[in-house]
This record gives C-alpha cells, structure tokens and sequence, in this order.
C-alpha cells in the first residue's frame, strides 16, 4: 500500500488517514507501516493556527541488529535490509527488564532480544527534500533513568502533539548498565553511547522520508537523558549528526576509566567470572542484573557524598576514544559551541526522596545538617544565607534543596561556564577567565527553571517538566507526580518554547541569551517570568 502525499494539516491529509488507517514509508532497510492517531488540541488551538490533526506512528523500528549472542557487548551494527513490509505498529522490546515498579515517569518494560529501535512520529510521511519548505524540523529524544532504567516506549514521549506543531518528532532506545556502559578489557567501551550515534546516523539518513528535515535535528533528553545529550554535545565524532540541544534536568556521568574498571572487577568477582569479554558472555542476563545492582548499591554513611561528588557509577565513560576528556572540559575547548542550548532544572528535583524525614530531621542545627553534606564552614554559612525561604519549610526540604543543587544544577553552571569561557566571556561562578561583560555564547545558552509547584508533592520535582515539554497532562499517571489540576496554560507556553527552539534555534521573544551581564533565567510558574541570575542561590556550592 502506498500513501498520498499530502501537505500536514489539510483536508488532504485527514482525508487520507480516514480512508485507511495505515501508513507505509521507505527506509533504507526497508518498508514500514505505521498507523495515524488524531493529534490533540486545546480550546483556542484554531485561533492560534496549530497545524495538523493528525500524526503517523511508526512504532519500533530497528536500527541495528539485536545485541545478542556474539553481539553482546559489540558495538552496535546497522540492520540488515529486510523484504516485504514490517508492520511498526507496536513498541519493540526495551533494553529495561522486568517491572520496574511505580515510577514518576510510565516507562514499561517490553520482553525481547531487539531492543535497538526508533519510534516516528510524522505529521507527513512522505519524502521531501532537505533544506526546502517543506521539509519539518527534528526532535530527537533520549528518555533518562539513570543511564540504568527508563523506557522509550513510553505514552508520555508520544510525539503526536509536537507533530500538531510541526515538528517531526523520534524517540530512541540505547543498552543500559553494565550492557551498555560497563568497562570489559577487549570490548568496545561505551557500548550504549555508540547506540546513540548509531540511532542518530539512522535519523540523518532516514529522516526525509518521514517528512523531517536532517539538516535541522535537535535533541532533547531528562535527567540521565539530559546528560546524554549534553555528552553528545561535548563529542567531537557526534557534531554531525544534530544541530541543538534541549537538556533537561541533565545528569552527566563523566565516568573515570579506573572507577569503570574498578566496578567491572567488582562484578567480575562476584560473578566467579574474569573481566573480560568472554567472562562477562559466559555469565546470562538475569545473573549479570543482579551483580550490577549489588555492586552499585549505595553503601557505608558517606554514600551520597560521594555520589554527589564523583556522579553516578554506570554512564558515559572518559574511554580516550568517544570521551576523551570530561564534557565540560569538551565544551570549554570549544567542541559544540555551534550549537545552542537550552538547559535547566526543577527546583526541588530529589526533596521527595526525603519526604518521610522532615521528623528524623527535625531537631538536627541546618549548620550540622549541611556540614555532614560534605560542605565546609564557610561554604554551609553562605549556602544558608542564599537559600533562607527554602530552609524555613525545615530541614528535609533544605537537605533535598542542597541535593538537587549539588546533583544538577551546579553541574548545570558549569556547563554554562565552560560554553562562555570557550567563547571568551566570564565565567558563571566569577572564577574562570574574565572577557568582555555581556558579551554570549556563540550560539546562544538559554537556562530556565521549573518552579511550579506539584498538586501532589507542594514543590517542583524530578520529572514534573516532562509532560509540559511534550503538552501531554491528559496522559495517564499524571496525578501522581502533578496533582489533579496541572495548568494547561503552562504547558502551552513551554511547549511552544520548545518548538520554537526545535525550528529556528532560539526559544522566542522575550526570552534573553545568557550572558554574564544579566545570567538572564527564565522561570517557569503560574505566571511565568524572567529574573536576573535565577540560580543565585546556587553559587556558594561553584
């Protein structure tokens, strides 16, 4: 079956998608069928000119060969051409295994060996032409959990409401733990890296014939997601592949080789295994999990420090090879600087990971409380200072400020920072070199905070953006993270940001570049608004 091409948003378009249900593409490899959904629009959407009433979803379609067998721990390798047509009707299997329980995002886990997949989702699928009118901007989404978990299959990165707007939009998938970030002596490093470049190789080729433009590519990804992309933006084999990052909540890992290869030999040990390829192949699925989540369960009274300080255990390895050096050390080179950036955080990202301590916490002095978080007397007297409104909701609300501060946002500056140094401008915490005052990143950094407090927590945390970004708050779990009643009106506003950034690089008016003569910061609330160095409270920690 073939489908008519058509404009995005017209009668054509609708008239195609109710004559048949189905869809069917070209790629590279081979046919696909997907199937249209209605988009969703709001009250007033009309009035506001929104496109397309309907999207096609192309559903797991595989970029590379299922990772098993002799290609577990490989490198990823393209898939092969297949004849007739694949139906891309459903989620493929996802590298996560097994129930993953109640989580602030819905990500399922889908069994099955070929867990190396795109989703589509086009408001035109049919080719055009890169770099002409026609062709759409790209959204490309790395989903998070901790480089560990998380799933791309879920309902929350459907892409049809992006595809409303214009924008074509995919969601990937990528090895996780040990699979897909573990040190092994004679296996490729960064296997789940790799899985990225390789998805993303897939987009540049692909890409047109979906209806999406690869000259105009942007990728997006939350928490551990938000660091791969900010990874990949401080990668010098990756700068071809996309044109501007959107990174939210980003958790970069940074790994040291030797604390990678320390954890192996860990794993290697409890497995009754060598470190090495064979090793590790020898040991089945199921096995593996469980030494990966003993060897990197958290342990001993300075746990959180220490991940604090030195990140977490499995993620993006500094391998000399793909890593060759820290990412912001990268970006302080110049790698990337060509790109513009979006990034920020929720305000209270972990506080809820501390919600049944405000008694424990209770009776503990804040000067206490912060010193036995690794801060010095000094560094713990002016942090209090800078975050007094914060400190009076009690201790575990202070506690889960200064971990949220220390896990995301003072990484975050830093990044800030080393964009501005590579372009000779001053350094956010007042340390690094000293250029021209005023003067902005090359393609432009725009930092925002999420502030909008939670129906259900009273604070902004971990994950609350997300269904914002995707203009998704009639999906399912919501009232768990969001409340009852989340603002639409909020999500109509940081969604078209968002698009606005995804088409032209710069998220719209009324909306400043950083630079150091403002640190200009765009907070997100009910009403939204901009503040001069909106993450002041932060730097007594830079």
């Amino acid at each position: 079956m073939s489908h008519t091409p058509v404009q995005p948003g017209t009668s054509t378009e609708q008239d195609a998608s109710a004559a048949s249900p189905f869809v069917e593409v070209d790629t590279l490899a081979g046919r696909v069928r997907g199937r249209w959904r209605p988009t969703v629009r709001h009250a007033g959407d009309a009035a506001g000119g929104r496109g397309a009433e309907s999207s096609a979803a192309f559903l797991g379609i595989p970029f590379a060969e299922a990772p098993v067998g002799e290609l577990r721990f490989a490198a990823p390798v393209p898939k092969a051409p297949w004849a007739g047509v694949r139906d891309a009707l459903e989620f493929a299997p996802t590298a996560q295994r097994g129930d993953p329980g109640v989580t602030l995002i819905p990500e399922p886990s889908i069994e099955g060996d070929s867990t190396l997949n795109v989703n589509v989702f086009t408001p035109n699928p049919r080719t055009v032409a890169p770099g002409t009118a026609e062709a759409l901007p790209v959204l490309v989404w790395i989903h998070g959990g901790g480089y560990f978990a998380g799933s791309p299959a879920s309902p929350w990165y459907d892409g049809r409401n992006f595809n409303r707007d214009g924008v074509v939009t995919v969601s990937i998938s990528y090895r996780l733990g040990f699979d897909g970030f573990g040190w092994i002596a004679d296996a490729p490093s960064n296997r789940g890296v790799r899985d990225w470049l390789l998805a993303l190789e897939w987009v540049q080729q692909n890409i047109a014939a979906f209806g999406g433009d690869p000259s105009r590519v942007t990728i997006a990804g939350q928490s551990a997601g938000g660091g791969a992309v900010l990874t990949l933006l401080g990668m010098e084999a990756a700068q071809h592949l996309f044109h501007g990052v959107y990174a939210i909540s980003g958790a970069t890992a940074d790994v040291a080789p030797e604390r990678a290869e320390a954890l192996a030999s860990k794993m290697a040990g409890e497995l009754g295994v060598e470190p090495t390829l064979a090793g590790f192949r020898s040991v089945d699925e199921e096995r593996l999990l469980e030494a990966q989540k003993t060897a990197t369960a958290p342990s001993g009274s300075d746990a959180m420090n220490e991940m604090l300080e030195l990140g977490l255990p499995l993620g993006p390895t500094i391998d000399g090879d793909l890593l060759r050096r820290p990412t912001t050390c990268s970006l302080t080179a110049g790698v990337g600087a060509d790109k513009p950036l979006v990034l920020g955080a929720t305000d209270d990202e972990f506080a809820m990971a501390l919600m049944n301590a405000p008694k424990l916490l209770r009776f503990v002095p804040k000067s206490k409380l912060l010193k036995k978080s690794g801060l010095s007397k000094q560094v713990a007297r002016d942090y209090l200072a800078a975050n007094r409104a914060v400190a009076k909701h009690g201790n575990a609300r202070l506690l889960g400020r200064l971990i949220t501060d220390r896990m995301f946002k003072v990484p975050m500056l830093r990044t800030v920072a080393a964009r501005a140094t590579a372009a000779g401008t001053a350094d956010v915490g007042g340390a690094g070199p000293v250029g021209a005052a005023g003067r902005t990143v090359a393609a432009g950094t725009w930092l925002y905070r999420f502030s909008w407090p939670s129906g259900t927590f009273g604070f902004a945390e971990h994950c609350l953006d997300v269904p914002f970004f995707f203009d998704c708050l009639d999906g399912p779990a919501m009232v768990p993270l969001a409340g009852p009643n989340p603002p639409q009106a909020l999500a109509d506003e940081l969604h078209a940001a968002a698009v606005a950034f995804i088409a032209s690089g710069d998220p719209g008016a009324g909306w400043p570049r950083w630079s150091d003569a403002t640190r200009a910061t765009r907070v997100y609330h009910t009403p939204s608004h901009m503040v001069d160095d909106g993450f002041a409270s932060v730097r007594p920690l830079l």
